[in-house]
């Protein structure tokens, strides 16, 4: 099952994309899953975003403590 959200007036792609998948790089995988919104720059309350499966890599050398999410 897809996860969404649900903007707030004046979400941005990258301001959803940073808060919701962690990073603000990930703005065009965000902005793919929901290409029927392109058009929208600034968001307005309640429009509802399908948020794309982001596979996450941690380097199984570095003790736990020392490994990084990308």
């Amino acid at each position: 099952m897809s996860k969404t959200y649900t903007t707030v007036q004046s979400d941005r792609w990258d301001s959803v994309a940073y808060t919701q998948l962690g990073s603000c790089a990930l703005a065009p995988r965000l902005m793919a899953a929901n290409s029927q919104y392109l058009n929208y720059f600034e968001f307005p309350a309640g429009i509802v975003l399908t948020l794309p499966e982001i596979e996450t890599k941690t380097s199984s050398t570095l003790p736990p403590w020392k490994k990084v999410v990308t």
